[in-house]
């Protein structure tokens, strides 16, 4: 048998088109994360201008967060549906076109539909871009520094979103911060004509499941709906148990027809495959914890520190080279201690420093002692989950599925972060009330006190979140799937599958990765598959788009 995978291009794969697709794919993780919090700190400013009401100005944040989470799977499923390449370069011009019209806006509800469809733009570049990176780049060193220069991009546009939102806004306005968005996205788009490989069927068209679509982008808008508005009506309020009721009827009626649709928008199987399903409990438990963190921790540094946005923008830094070390210290050895043990032992320090915050903040806090050191702590740790988390969300996948398992560890993540955050924020509410503290420090005290607790609280589920793993991540690398006549995957033993393994090669190839293998001789194995960068990705048999180099 010959190898699909030649040694080289498993290591590398550096083809012109994959040096020039990493950066654009960076960018789209840069991009979504950053317009998460560019706007925040300039929420006041954008109320005065505008004449938002004191409960219509958050409406600026949470009609992105409505529109993001909700079209995830969506997204995700477009790009195997439409082709992955057209999804990119729509997805774009969506967030581009929107990001314009944001800046440009004259009343309240221009800017809350801009930012709506700044999401939806959002939505559909985020899972299209981890699967890119899967189809791309192969097994081994090649993915794993793609998959942890993505983690590291996305943890930087979060950090500088926050400092950036301030200067920009000091500087040139609020409206500097949608408008920034514009020459960025055009860059990239010329970029992308000749860095994204062009999307070209090679087999049947697949169909979208449009019943399955709005099911689910109703059922996950109306639950982050409902966790968003949990600081406003509470919990117990009728008005947050009638969202939380309807999101679950509708995503218990998304899951009845995804099981009986032929081609479901979520093969309801994929969860079958416990990589998948322990790498989706993994992001869903350390996303629930790290977002609401990340909130905390400027808070703590605005509210108790008295830090000025800038500045405080500024004090996250740290926690982006924190990210960036815990992802090379992942590239460079998760393939040695396997995904299992890299991500329960980010999963754990991770937690010890969010146990290092809950000790030390406090109103008499430093930045040395209660910031710098347990957001290096924390950060490493949420670094080296990346790499593991990536490839076991996409590993074993059939390759038509890539941007559905792309798009639901997407949906895991965004989840659990409203999730976390809407839990944390009322723990610490609860905690402030209760702190008792009598004197003149007492506002800064109690409010330190409630920080403290969330971190806690934050530490625990990443606690959750490394045991949900050691339990459910087998300990042993799938075989590789098969298509079903159903265009779901199927395990293959490995005595029966009909290409060699990629990872023990018998014999490599002396051509180009791109060359079709000779015809095999009567009675013998079928022919490996066309050796493209889609193939490359775990071994996987062909799937419905062929990737050449527009």
């Amino acid at each position: 048998m010959v190898n699909p995978v030649d040694s080289k291009s498993s290591e590398t794969l550096k083809t012109p088109g994959t040096r020039r697709l990493l950066p654009v794919l960076l960018t789209v993780q840069f991009l979504v994360s950053l317009d998460m919090s560019v706007v925040n700190i300039a929420l006041p400013d954008i109320g005065d201008d505008l004449g938002f009401g004191a409960d219509s100005l958050l409406w600026v944040v949470n009609a992105y967060a409505l529109a993001f989470g909700g079209l995830l799977m969506l997204g995700g499923r477009l790009a195997d549906v439409v082709g992955r390449r057209r999804t990119l370069i729509a997805g774009f011009a969506v967030f581009g076109i929107a990001s314009l019209a944001g800046g440009l806006a004259q009343t309240p509800g221009q800017l809350v539909a801009a930012r709506a469809v700044q999401g939806a733009g959002a939505a559909a570049l985020a899972p299209v871009a981890l699967a890119l990176i899967t189809v791309n780049y192969a097994a081994g060193p090649a993915r794993s520094r793609a998959l942890g220069l993505w983690g590291a991009a996305g943890a930087l546009g979060g950090a500088v979103g926050v400092m950036a939102g301030g200067l920009l806004t000091d500087l040139a306005g609020w409206r500097s911060v949608m408008l920034i968005n514009v020459p960025v996205v055009l860059a990239v788009l010329l970029l992308s004509r000749r860095g994204v490989p062009a999307d070209r069927r090679t087999g049947p068209a697949p169909r979208l499941d449009l019943a399955g679509a709005l099911l689910v982008t109703a059922g996950m808008a109306t639950l982050v709906l409902g966790l968003v508005r949990t600081e406003a009506y509470g919990w117990g309020s009728g008005m947050t148990r009638g969202t939380l009721g309807a999101a679950a009827v509708l995503l218990a009626a998304f899951a009845v027809v995804e099981s009986r649709t032929r081609q479901p928008l979520l093969r309801l199987g994929l969860l079958g495959n416990r990589r998948v399903l322990s790498a989706n409990a993994f992001a869903l438990l350390m996303s629930s914890g790290q977002f609401a963190a990340f909130y905390f921790t400027s808070l703590y540094l605005q509210e108790v520190l008295s830090y000025g946005s800038t500045r405080a923008g500024a004090a996250f830094l740290p926690f982006c080279a924190g990210v960036v070390a815990g992802s090379v210290i992942s590239t460079r050895h998760a393939g040695r201690f396997g995904e299992r043990a890299t991500l329960v032992t980010g999963g754990l320090l991770g937690a010890a420093g969010f146990v290092w915050f809950a000790l030390t903040v406090g109103p008499d806090g430093t930045f040395l002692g209660s910031v710098l050191g347990p957001s290096l702590v924390a950060s490493v740790g949420i670094g080296m989950c990346f790499v593991p988390l990536g490839t076991a969300a996409t590993s074993g996948v059939a390759a038509r599925e890539t941007g559905m398992a792309s798009g639901l560890l997407n949906s895991s993540r965004q989840l659990g972060g409203s999730l976390g955050l809407a839990v944390l924020v009322a723990v610490a509410s609860g905690a402030t009330g209760s702190a008792g503290r009598t004197g003149s420090g007492r506002e800064a005290g109690a409010l330190a006190d409630g920080y403290a607790t969330a971190f806690g609280v934050a530490a625990a589920l990443l606690v959750a979140a490394a045991a949900a793993t050691a339990v459910l991540h087998p300990s042993r690398t799938p075989s590789r799937p098969a298509e079903t006549s159903t265009g779901a995957s199927a395990e293959v033993p490995p005595e029966v599958s009909t290409a060699a393994p990629t990872a023990a090669p018998t014999a490599a190839p002396t051509e180009a990765p791109t060359d079709v293998p000779s015809e095999a001789s009567a009675g013998s194995a079928p022919p490996a598959p066309e050796k493209s960068p889609e193939n490359l990705a775990d071994g996987v048999d062909p799937r419905p788009y062929r990737s050449t180099q527009g």
